[in-house]
């Protein structure tokens, strides 16, 4: 039986009042070539989500849409409080679909264009928010490839010492896989060229080290003000990717120490041999450059181990034998003398 697509098929505005899967769409917030994001309200538990809706040729392809619900399954299972939560994925009339959490903001692509280059204690702030999150996306398994500044959103944070709150968005159409590379199945190639992996780009197997490069270059243009690599076309951005040095970000931020080129070297570097194995080790040689003084990872704190308070002066006691395990206890420990020392 064919799926019915007519209602996602007119103008965006049409669906504005629909109710699609349990959500009233109430206004569009973002599009992309392959979904368009919309403010919704759960008429289920009563609470604004943002709910994606997937290109309707995207559900006809079998291979992506058993692969789409997978993913959306292993990122909706991360607890992490700087990666959007996901709700629900499904299908509904023939039509792919996603429900997050909705965060009120913007996102760093519109605060970079306002803004221009961020100060460097805002751009570190932000940095290691992404980078724990794409970390824990990598320990489940979950390369997200897409790594870009319209994909980190921007909240407001909880303090003075926290002023903003980033949340890394759009894993349900990341790929799960250690060894596949930037094309999916239905052929469609996943990143955006200005920030895509030269791995991704020659198609070669990719890993969580893809997004270290992805990262840095949303990490650079933080503080540039604009990507590693400018190019005429996008062929020649693709070869800049897999070719080119890129210039050291002190030439645009003479301001900032010299020992920064030297980080964003290792981070896009051309081999993911070459680069940092983690997006947090990244982040930690980044904020020890920019305080002008190697930042390793700080020691787990020592914790000194003390008695309870009501065994404490018992213990105290030289010569003093130990309590015994309850008489309940008597099973596990065997069968013991209960007189008392």
């Amino acid at each position: 039986m064919a799926r019915d697509t007519t209602a996602f098929s007119g103008r965006p505005a049409e669906l504005i009042g629909r109710q699609v899967a349990g959500y009233r769409i109430e206004r569009e917030i973002g599009r992309g070539g392959m979904a368009v994001v919309y403010r919704a309200r759960d008429l289920r538990l009563d609470r604004t989500v943002a709910l994606k809706l997937l290109a309707p040729e995207l559900a006809r392809n079998d291979t992506f849409r058993k692969r789409f619900t997978h993913e959306s399954r292993v990122a909706a299972a991360i607890d992490h409080p700087h990666i959007v939560p996901i709700f629900e994925a499904g299908e509904t009339d023939g039509v792919l679909y996603i429900a997050m959490r909705y965060v009120e903001g913007s996102d760093l692509r519109h605060l970079l264009d306002r803004e221009g280059p961020l100060p460097s204690p805002t751009a570190a702030r932000i940095a290691v928010q992404v980078a724990s999150a794409l970390d824990a996306a990598h320990e489940h398994g979950l390369v997200h490839r897409d790594v870009k500044p319209g994909n980190i959103l921007i909240a407001r944070g909880t303090d003075s010492e926290h002023p903003e709150h980033a949340y890394l968005t759009d894993f349900g159409l990341t790929k799960k896989s250690l060894s596949l590379t930037g094309f999916t199945t239905v052929g469609q190639f996943v990143g955006t060229l200005d920030y895509v992996a030269p791995e991704q780009i020659s198609g070669r197997p990719v890993d969580g080290r893809c997004d270290v490069y992805g990262f840095a270059c949303v990490a650079y243009e933080t503080l540039a003000g604009r990507p590693p690599f400018l190019r005429d076309d996008d062929m020649a951005l693709l070869w800049a990717h897999q070719h080119d040095e890129p210039p050291p970000l002190t030439e645009s931020r003479p301001d900032l120490p010299s020992s920064v080129d030297t980080v964003f070297a290792r981070a896009l570097a051309k081999s993911p041999d070459d680069r940092y194995d983690s997006c947090l080790s990244f982040v930690a040689a980044l904020r020890g450059a920019l305080s002008g003084r190697p930042e390793a990872r700080r020691p787990a704190t020592a914790v000194e181990a003390r008695p309870a308070p009501d065994s404490a002066p018992e213990a105290a006691q030289p010569g003093r034998r130990p309590k015994l395990p309850p008489a309940w206890a008597d099973p596990v420990f065997g069968h013991r003398d209960r007189t008392p020392g």
